[in-house]
């Protein structure tokens, strides 16, 4: 295990408008609409993890550094999840169902709060943060993945990966100390596998329709593309994934510090955000 480095948490925002075309990512419509449901998760999904590491965070208690961590997480998460918020607002004011959507989404992280117990939605959490570290990871270590995108689109998602790599472990170790197992863990990750995969497919159709290409054989071999073939950020993180199901995993052995030091520099120039 790598030790983590330490995070702030960047209050920032962008700037979502009418400037911002409606396939933003070099006009590829179904790739643009891929990322743009990805988005409709994470208000609902981030608030779900807040919780879930908040119902944990005093066994951080007597490690002050995984303490300032938990505090941190949380802080990044709410900022992460004020800005999709923004980001779906636009995108739902071109006709998208995205409230519709996102209102699914709650319902059904709604109902696994009321169905399982506390550590189970903490495995929930660190098995999600995994994949949105490696999806982040893979935006990060490859600039063909947003290299036609919109320079705020482009900022928006850099942004939002290096964050979630910065604390992609602080679930995962309160999991640990609140006697997580590994059974329990890879139980956990083969059914969120299923049921996120299932939700972004349902997505994906539903934004496709609008666009009127949801029948569209070249949108979808576009967006397979796209995923899978040339950068295939999908395809270079399966390894990463596998990785979960390893007896002794960590997050952090994925040492991808290099990334986040080489993100910050670009962050730090960019006239994207305020």
């Amino acid at each position: 295990m790598t030790a983590p480095p330490q995070f702030e948490v960047r209050n920032v925002h962008f700037a979502f408008g009418e400037s911002i075309p409606r396939h933003w990512h070099g006009g590829r419509a179904s790739t643009t609409a891929f990322l743009d449901n990805l988005s409709v998760f994470f208000p609902e999904g981030e608030a779900f993890f807040v919780r879930s590491v908040r119902a944990f965070r005093h066994l951080a208690a007597q490690d002050p550094e995984l303490s300032r961590a938990v505090r941190d997480f949380c802080g990044q998460e709410g900022v992460h999840s004020r800005e999709h918020r923004a980001y779906n607002s636009m995108v739902g004011a071109k006709g998208y169902p995205v409230a519709e959507l996102e209102r699914k989404v709650g319902r059904l992280l709604g109902l696994v709060r009321r169905r399982t117990y506390r550590r189970f939605q903490l495995a929930v959490t660190a098995a999600l943060e995994h994949f949105t570290a490696l999806m982040a990871h893979a935006i990060l270590s490859d600039e063909r993945v947003f290299a036609d995108a919109d320079p705020v689109m482009r900022d928006l998602w850099l942004w939002h990966a290096a964050e979630e790599n910065e604390h992609k472990a602080v679930a995962y170790d309160l999991y640990l100390l609140a006697g997580g197992n590994y059974p329990e863990r890879v139980a956990v990750m083969v059914g969120v596998t299923f049921v996120f995969w299932l939700k972004v497919l349902e997505h994906q159709v539903r934004f496709m329709r609008v666009d009127g290409n949801a029948a569209s054989a070249a949108a979808w071999g576009e967006l397979l593309h796209y995923l899978y073939v040339a950068p295939g950020p999908l395809r270079r993180i399966v390894p990463h994934y596998l990785a979960w199901f390893v007896p002794g995993f960590h997050p952090w052995d994925l040492d991808n510090r290099d990334l986040l030091e080489t993100w910050k520099e670009h962050f730090r120039s960019s006239p994207t955000h305020a």
